[in-house]
């Protein structure tokens, strides 16, 4: 483990604390350009999520209507009800997004695969950068209104899903998570730029509140017009 590996994850609470967490839960509130591009409204309502910080899975409720929820593995997502009753579901969801771009619509049961690995990566980050598997280097730092952010760039193995197989994460003087670069593969690979900010406490692991994803200029630089996914998270709960 490279040395500002391991400071960042001392900074976020220490990788032993988070070991001793199975499930995680929060609530969160979404919005940005990118749900009606695929043709799904942004609903305001908040949501609670779950995952397990240790392996990928995530649920979320309500998802579609208020007695529905949605399941998410790598292989199988469902919508189903708070029952459990499957209304949809799909094996290998992944091979449904071949050939998208990043204006093709999505169905219900993709938005729940995105939806799914996407608060998976977000809710375990930086976490996930130690589980094995994964590549991880410490890379150029960039400059963010005049700081320098040192990064780590994240080669994510094959079972696990994300949004795209190389990712970069970047950290302040703190060692907090500040920003996540990727390309989401199934929107068309549009890159993306996603700031963090307003971290708090919980239960010893320090979480941004505030996500703010924007698409990537051919310069390297985000468009403050483009402002993809927003998430506010609160009543962070591990136990």
């Amino acid at each position: 483990m490279s040395g500002l590996l391991r400071s960042v994850l001392d900074a976020h609470g220490g990788l032993d604390r988070w070991l001793q967490y199975t499930r995680l839960e929060a609530t969160i509130v979404t919005g940005g350009k990118l749900w009606e591009i695929k043709g799904q409204p942004p609903d305001p309502t908040p949501r609670r999520v779950t995952i397990t910080p240790q392996q990928e899975w995530a649920s979320m409720q309500p998802f579609g209507a208020d007695d529905w929820k949605a399941q998410f593995t790598r292989d199988r997502v469902a919508i189903e009800t708070l029952d459990g009753a499957v209304l949809l579901e799909r094996q290998d969801p992944r091979g449904s997004f071949a050939g998208h771009e990043l204006a093709t619509t999505w169905d219900p049961v993709q938005l729940a695969y995105f939806s799914g690995y996407a608060l998976w990566t977000y809710l375990t980050s930086p976490f996930l950068l130690a589980l094995p598997g994964f590549e991880v280097a410490e890379i150029d730092p960039v400059d963010e209104n005049g700081q320098n952010w040192p990064g780590l760039r994240a080669r994510f193995p094959a079972e696990i899903a994300s949004h795209s197989s190389i990712q970069e994460f970047y950290f302040d003087d703190e060692r907090l998570l500040r920003r996540h670069d990727y390309r989401v593969d199934v929107a068309g690979a549009f890159p993306a730029i996603q700031y963090t900010s307003d971290h708090l406490d919980a239960d010893g692991i320090k979480m941004p509140s505030k996500r703010r994803a924007y698409r990537c200029g051919t310069d390297g630089h985000p468009l403050p017009d483009e402002l993809m996914v927003s998430i506010d998270l609160s009543d962070f709960h591990f136990t």
